[in-house]
């Protein structure tokens, strides 16, 4: 009688560690953060890398002043943003580490570094 190979199986992923618990809440924080369009679209406008006013973001997205702050402040308890004074009013920035870690959750580990 003729032996066949055994193939090992398909059904396993690939051999990535999971996150630790502390890491996955980090991160689902910061994902709860961006389930919302509009924040999605100011985090997309703070990409390019320059600071902007309220007002700046109130005439972009056309939307109150109140409504922007308030997706600002999310943003900021999440820690993808932060703020500066300048005189009466607060600039917002993009985290570069908080961007890095939500990229560091799509790029597989052979990637990194690479």
């Amino acid at each position: 009688m003729k032996t066949l190979p055994v193939l090992q199986p398909l059904c396993c992923g690939p051999d990535v560690p999971p996150l630790d618990a502390d890491a996955a809440h980090d991160l689902a924080e910061i994902f709860k953060a961006l389930a919302d369009p509009t924040r999605v679209a100011i985090v997309n406008r703070l990409a390019a890398g320059e600071a902007c006013c309220v007002c700046d973001l109130t005439d972009a997205f056309e939307l109150g002043q109140p409504t922007v702050s308030h997706h600002l402040r999310i943003l900021r308890d999440a820690g993808l943003v932060s703020s500066e004074r300048r005189g009466t009013f607060a600039y917002y920035v993009l985290v570069p580490d908080a961007i890095e870690r939500l990229r560091g959750v799509f790029t597989p580990p052979a990637l990194v570094g690479a």
